[in-house]
């Protein structure tokens, strides 16, 4: 995997409380920050995944049992 760097400013506090987290926790900072970036990335995906979901149609559980009975299935 290729890398490339990343530069931003963030709050002071947030910095010193992440640096302290990953001192105590005998973590890498670069590792934490990609992580959290892929996480929240993740999560965004999960959420336009979940309006997509919404929009589609549904059948009840009792039209998709009586199918599969009608055809064998069950």
């Amino acid at each position: 995997m290729s890398e490339k760097q990343l530069a931003t400013k963030v709050d002071e506090r947030v910095k010193k409380a992440l640096e302290e987290v990953c001192r105590q926790r005998g973590l890498k900072m670069n590792r934490f920050i990609e992580n959290a970036i892929v996480d929240k990335l993740e999560e965004l995906e999960d959420i336009e995944d979940l309006k997509h979901l919404r929009k589609e149609s549904f059948r009840s559980l009792s039209d998709v049992l009586s199918e599969l009975k009608k055809h064998g299935k069950i």
